[in-house]
């Protein structure tokens, strides 16, 4: 299993971290999602994921400074 952890500063709720595994969920090899609010790291699980795809969605979500 392949993991894959960003730095999103600006999750302030559960509403926030419900966008996030929503908007991830639908991703080629996703299979588990924590994010941690407030302010933690969202925590990508699967195989076969894409950084940069992933990255790119959190910034459609507007989360554009995830690293």
């Amino acid at each position: 299993m392949q993991t894959e952890i960003f730095a999103v500063k600006n999750v302030k709720c559960g509403g926030c971290a419900s966008t996030i595994q929503q908007g991830l969920a639908g991703l080629p090899g996703v299979n588990e999602i924590d994010v941690k609010a407030p302010g933690g790291p969202v925590t990508v699980h699967g195989e076969g994921l894409e950084r940069a795809a992933l990255a790119r969605k959190l910034a459609e979500l507007g989360y554009p400074e995830a690293v």
